[in-house]
């Protein structure tokens, strides 16, 4: 499909993953997966999404050394930083676009995603 946009969804619990790419496809969107930090790296050199949804704690890792790389090379990658901390405040968000707090609403993130590529919501109804 022409002028389709691609989100990684970066996080280590598959069920979360299957949740963010169900709702993601159901939408139009091209979903790539990462279980790990590392998978995720190989993704963005391979193919650099619009967008990537990522866990702040993954596989004993955090989620916000990849989004500082992904600054420090200048990428034009949206991310969104998904955490399970109430207080956003604390950390290193201020280079994520978006923050979004688990558990979240999947139309949320959906939305949050066509925010950030500016894309129209597709008619279900069509």
């Amino acid at each position: 499909m022409a002028g389709t946009h691609t989100v990684l969804v970066v996080d280590d619990e598959p069920s979360l993953r299957l949740l963010c790419r169900v709702n993601l496809e159901l939408e139009g969107f091209r979903v790539l997966e990462a279980g790990t930090l590392g998978d995720a790296r190989r993704l963005l050199e391979q193919e650099p999404p619009d967008v990537v949804l990522l866990d702040v704690h993954i596989a004993g890792e955090d989620g916000r050394d990849l989004l500082e790389e992904l600054r420090a090379a200048d990428s034009p990658t949206k991310v969104v930083m998904l955490t399970g901390s109430v207080d956003v405040t604390l950390g290193r968000f201020d280079a994520a676009d978006e923050v979004v707090v688990k558990p979240f609403e999947p139309l949320h993130l959906v939305a949050v995603v066509r925010r950030l590529v500016g894309a129209a919501a597709v008619d279900s109804t069509a």
